[in-house]
């Protein structure tokens, strides 16, 4: 959005030389207080809810009131506890609602929110990178509010099940009710998922167990001095969309529900899950110290082999699984920063206060370290670009009001509640351009499967061929291939494997090769009818973009 029409939260009132505070217990210096409790793969079926629950983000703010995950109200937290499951072993989770009848943040009545007969905040849970089936998948219409008094009409049963018939990986779990995404994040529904794969994994060597694998839940929020998340309640264009603005920005970079937190950590190598669980900031991490990143998945998918870095840009809802080396630290402490702009790629520079993230402190013995960084990680096969049964062109747009403010985008020119056009058959092969004509970097989140990266494409002539798509909505007849002929982008080695979100760069055409069936080729097919109903979505996971119908159904066929 180049920045237009941004909430300007007031400053948090939080210093850098925080520490993880457990909720109720100020002052305690616990570095289990930093990690959210784990649900272990021993038990396949779960219970879950979501309450209303006061934590402290900050020793120096009051409780805040969020809404939570957690099997009780007592164990709930934010993020939502880490769930951990095991290849092949299925996961079965009732989700459940406790929250109350009015939401703790203002939502706007224009958007296609649902309208609940007996009141209540509708809820419905996603687990982000997941292969499931339709009935599993949290559509957006699927929701449900407390004690189920009123459901949404794709709405079929409390109980999802997850086979886990995937490559082990990263995913996490979040609400994702139609129009409400936005504000029931912020609130706090979200939580990493571990699938995990021992007879895989354990060759590897790879830092492991609780003490060594940690996920990182990133995220930002604003407060008020009462403790309460802050939200602007007026939007950009208030006579369309009296709530609405096009991106959240929160001041306090939260970790593990902690701002700016600190986590003692041993002179030895690291696994860290990072998610990128914000509405809209983006993050280009990188340590103060010139420590490196060493990339072993992204997303939910391990790469073919490590890749090193020293910077990476992490796109809301992506996942970055690094490895990081703290014996290679000259000193005694690392602070992990941030240096992306917002809104991401043309906005505001990163500053003092949302460019620090958080602090490690190392400690000063040395020790025998008898994990590993192998030559070679876990190989999938590769694109197969001669056997794509269809290609499709997907334009992302954004309309504007007469002043130039946002009023809602697009794909492909509809809405989310249009019929699906983008129907594939189950077990093929797509390519998919999509074509970015607004001014902001689109992270893609495709349902159910998997994509690589083929080209990335500046347009020339942008404007003339943005003049004929907003007319015609039609790449072919505007003739895109005469376009996509600009700078080429190189995609970054450690985004080179099969992912289910990618960052698509304003003002060119992305190439992806998008994948509807296993990873693994033994498996041949989905252990389920993935052509059911309701289907699954597509979307871009900036969320105040995808609550304005920046969605659309997908639909696989047989």
């Amino acid at each position: 959005m180049m920045g237009r029409g941004r909430s300007a939260p007031p400053r948090s009132r939080c210093s850098w030389t925080s520490f993880p505070i457990c909720p109720g217990s100020e002052g305690t210096r616990s570095k289990t207080a930093f990690r959210s409790p784990v649900i272990s793969p021993s038990a396949c079926t779960k219970r879950r809810g979501s309450v209303p629950l006061l934590p402290k983000f900050h020793r120096d703010l009051p409780a805040s009131r969020v809404f939570a995950f957690g099997t009780s109200k007592e164990t709930a937290t934010v993020p939502g506890p880490t769930i951990e499951g095991l290849q092949g072993v299925p996961t079965h989770v009732t989700w459940t609602n406790y929250l109350p009848s009015r939401h703790i943040l203002p939502w706007d009545p224009t958007l296609s929110a649902p309208r609940p007969r007996t009141g209540g905040v509708p809820t419905v849970v996603h687990r982000h990178g997941g292969v499931h089936p339709p009935h599993s998948d949290g559509h957006s219409f699927a929701w449900f509010t407390s004690s189920f008094s009123s459901t949404g009409p794709k709405w079929s049963r409390p109980t999802f099940s997850y086979p886990n018939a995937q490559p082990p990986g990263s995913l996490w779990y979040h609400d994702h009710a139609m129009a409400l995404t936005r504000v029931n994040l912020l609130a706090g529904l979200f939580g990493a998922y571990s699938l995990l794969a021992p007879a895989l994994e354990s060759p590897l060597r790879l830092p492991s167990g609780p003490q060594f694998d940690l996920p990182l839940v990133v995220f930002d929020r604003s407060f008020l001095s009462d403790g309460s998340i802050y939200m602007n309640s007026t939007g950009n264009n208030p006579d369309i969309h009296p709530q609405w603005q096009p991106e959240y920005f929160g001041d306090a970079i939260i970790v593990n529900g902690k701002a700016w937190p600190f986590l003692a950590v041993r002179r030895r190598r690291y696994r860290f899950r990072i998610i990128n669980a914000s509405n809209a900031r983006f993050f280009r991490f990188f340590f103060t110290n010139g420590l490196r990143f060493v990339h072993v998945a992204s997303d939910s998918v391990y790469l073919p082999r490590p890749v090193s870095s020293k910077k990476f840009l992490l796109a809301p809802s992506e996942i970055a699984d690094v490895i990081v080396d703290f014996s290679q630290s000259a000193n005694d402490s690392a602070i992990l920063a941030n240096d992306a702009p917002y809104p991401y790629p043309s906005g505001d520079p990163a500053d003092e206060i949302n460019g620090r993230v958080m602090k490690f402190v190392i400690g000063r013995q040395r020790e025998v370290d008898s994990s590993r960084i192998p030559e070679s990680l876990l190989r999938y096969p590769a694109p197969a670009v001669h056997q794509v049964a269809e290609t499709r062109y997907i334009a992302m747009y954004e309309y504007e009001s007469a002043t130039g403010e946002p009023t809602r985008l697009y794909l492909n020119g509809k809405s989310f509640m249009e019929p699906a056009t983008e129907t594939p058959r189950e077990g093929s092969s797509e390519v998919w351009h999509v074509i970015n004509l607004t001014d902001d970097n689109h992270p893609l989140h495709i349902h159910l499967a998997v994509f690589v990266v083929l080209e990335q494409r500046e347009l020339v002539d942008e404007d003339r061929f943005k003049d004929c798509m907003m007319k015609l909505n039609d790449a072919i007849k505007c003739r895109v291939e005469d376009h996509a002929i600009g700078k080429r982008y190189s995609v970054p080695r450690y985004e080179r494997g099969w992912k289910n979100v990618f960052k698509m760069r304003p003002g060119c055409v992305t190439k992806i090769l998008v994948r509807f069936s296993p990873l693994e080729p033994e498996m041949g097919t989905y252990p389920f009818n993935s052509t059911e109903e309701p289907g699954y979505v597509y979307h871009c996971h900036i969320l105040d973009h995808e609550d304005n119908e920046m969605m659309r159904p997908l639909k696989l066929i047989p």
